[in-house]
């Protein structure tokens, strides 16, 4: 008989012990009971043990998949570092099937790219540095630099993996990436149908598919000869998972270029103050056509203002296309009684519900619920509500009416749900159908919109006031990338509306955005990240006092602890979700050991762990 460890996968429990009549190979996918189950749960095999002095349960079947052992590597790091089971940590990745065989391929591919002067000087430090950053300006020609990069390592009878925030795996890239390396390349994202995710894995396992371009959980896939990770928009927080593992895609590849020494890029305009501190960078700040932007501020309360009306116009009068940028979706994000001053809350959540006119409906953008649209206040039964915050539908709306024989359309996640309904609507505006196009930060992730003259930026003065020590980065970078949709080739403008036009106006620039960067770091030295680590630990159940003590005595546990400090506790700022009373605790310190051992300490399935948080 033999005796295994396994990590039950996708649960929080630690690994168990069962027992086998067959020897198992470290690594492979299994099927066991737990007590009281009448369902099989799929585990791994993780380490061979001696007998236990306690009696085992039979492995109940052994399948024909199993992770690598840079699988087992990587999710023994991920348990660690962002605090989860094993089980958890290995239930991100695609398991290789052992019934397919790798076969190298010797196709070479020629894309016929030409890189300039500078561009190839950008690529050889790429090359030199092996883990680099490349930090160039919106239209620079980042892309051509990435392809000739993957074609080289393809070339090599290598593998590569592209990866880029969900929303920039657009139709366009797909085509560019096709044209080059054809049946070679596989797009990888979870809108894909369960199908065609069978079709890759098998692909890439046999060495047909050799490039995956992909969102964050392509990272995960079975690669058997990884040459190249290319981190794309690396500032996006997209990339940071926000459900367990609460891993950071590009820390991660990071990590996994450097234990088993791969090519690692990392591209964006706006590069992450982290990366800029920790990664070397070349600077590429020519543009690949000629472009010149004006920029325009307005003090104005009202969202369409008559100098932005005039503005939109005058460009689609002349047969351009606009942008318009809200940072919140639907008609209203909030609903004030003018009576008791008290908004209209989610009655599982304590946040505002958001005003979806179409639906007839007021919208949880948290948990989901929805109800009627009121009357008068829920709270005083007599006051009128007034609705503040315009958010996309509104303005869309607004537009409608203003400009009836014009083509406007929304690009949101009320509105794109599907794949389909992405390639529609830029196939569209790419086309020249569209006039105007409404969104929030859906559009500001790497489209190549041809025809766009004109750029409306509303709200990003809320984005600015966060409560965040990234709140300035946040908002810069993405005003930044929305003003890069507009005069990619020739003249563009932009109007910014925004009571912080002195801030703005000056690190708008791009070629100000690295003395930005500069002085964001001088700012956040001994205090915040990337100079110490932080860590969010949330409490959280539907009985408030319960949980409220919980979280305090967790408190004063970690406050004995002088390796760690507490930098603040309490409610959280959504206080109540999906009916659950929330409260936290936010930590740092220059010691990761420290921190990462008093993470470890808090038992209880009432708290969920967020190492690095982004908030």
């Amino acid at each position: 008989m033999y005796f295994y460890e396994v990590a039950i996968l996708k649960s929080p429990l630690n690994n168990l012990t069962y027992q086998s009549e067959e020897k198992i190979e470290i690594g492979t996918k299994v099927l066991v009971k737990l007590r009281n189950r009448k369902v099989f749960d799929e585990a791994v095999v993780v380490k061979e043990v001696e007998k236990p002095t306690f009696e085992c349960t039979n492995i109940s079947e052994i399948t024909n998949e199993y992770f690598d052992e840079k699988m087992l590597q990587i999710s023994n790091f991920v348990s660690t570092y962002y605090v989860c089971s094993l089980g958890e940590a290995l239930s991100v990745y695609n398991p290789f099937n052992k019934e397919l065989k790798f076969e190298p391929s010797t196709e070479t591919f020629d894309s016929k790219i030409q890189l300039s002067i500078l561009q190839e000087k950008a690529k050889r430090f790429l090359e030199e540095k092996k883990q680099a950053l490349l930090f160039a300006n919106t239209g620079a020609g980042k892309t051509e630099i990435y392809i000739k990069i993957i074609e080289e390592q393809l070339n090599q009878n290598r593998q590569a993996l592209l990866l880029m925030p969900e929303i920039s795996l657009t139709p366009q890239m797909q085509k560019r990436l096709e044209k080059v390396f054809g049946k070679s390349v596989a797009i990888w994202h979870s809108k894909i149908t369960k199908k065609r995710k069978d079709e890759i894995l098998k692909g890439l396992q046999e060495g047909i598919v050799r490039l995956v371009a992909g969102a964050r959980s392509a990272l995960f896939l079975p690669y058997s000869n990884l040459g190249v990770i290319v981190v794309d928009e690396e500032h996006d927080d997209s990339y940071k998972s926000d459900s367990k593992p609460r891993f950071h895609t590009k820390d991660l590849a990071i990590y996994i270029a450097k234990k088993y020494d791969l090519q690692l890029v990392l591209g964006s305009a706006t590069v992450s103050t982290s990366s800029f501190h920790k990664i070397p960078f070349f600077r590429l700040d020519e543009t690949f056509h000629k472009t010149k932007k004006l920029y325009s501020f307005e003090d104005s309360d009202t969202n369409l203002s008559p100098k932005v009306l005039d503005k939109i116009k005058k460009t689609i009068d002349s047969k351009n296309q606009v942008i318009v940028f809200l940072p919140t979706r639907a008609n209203f994000k909030y609903q004030i009684c003018t009576t008791c001053g008290k908004s209209v809350e989610c009655p599982y959540c304590s946040v505002s519900m958001s005003l979806h006119k179409n639906d007839l409906a007021l919208k949880c953008h948290y948990c989901g619920y929805a109800q009627q649209i009121p009357d008068s206040c829920p709270s005083c039964k007599s006051g009128i509500i007034h609705n503040l915050r315009v958010g996309t539908a509104q303005i869309e709306e607004e537009l409608k009416v203003i400009f009836p024989d014009k083509n406007i359309k929304r690009f949101d996640r009320d509105e794109i749900k599907t794949n389909n309904q992405l390639k529609k609507i830029l196939d569209e505006f790419n086309s020249g159908e569209i006039d105007i196009l409404v969104g929030t930060q859906m559009l500001s992730k790497g489209h190549d919109y041809h025809n766009v003259k004109l750029a409306v930026v509303l709200g990003i003065d809320s984005v600015l006031n966060m409560n965040s020590f990234k709140a300035r980065e946040k908002a810069l970078s993405l005003l930044i990338q929305i003003a890069g949709r507009s005069g990619r080739s020739g003249e563009g403008e932009v109007i910014i509306q925004t009571k912080n036009q002195e801030f703005f106006d000056y690190y708008l620039n791009e070629s100000n955005y690295q003395e930005f960067l500069e002085s964001e770091l001088e700012f956040r030295q001994d205090f915040y990240p990337p100079y110490l680590k932080m860590a969010k630990v949330m409490f959280s159940h539907t009985n408030g006092l319960k949980i409220k003590d919980e979280m305090e005595s967790y408190v004063r546990l970690l406050k004995e602890n002088s390796d760690i400090e507490v930098v603040g506790f309490g409610q959280s700022p959504i206080f109540k979700m999906a009916n659950k009373y929330r409260y936290e605790i936010i930590l740092r310190s220059t010691n990761v050991k420290a921190l990462l051992t008093a993470l470890h300490s808090i038992q209880t399935p009432n708290a969920s762990i967020d190492m690095d948080t982004i908030y």
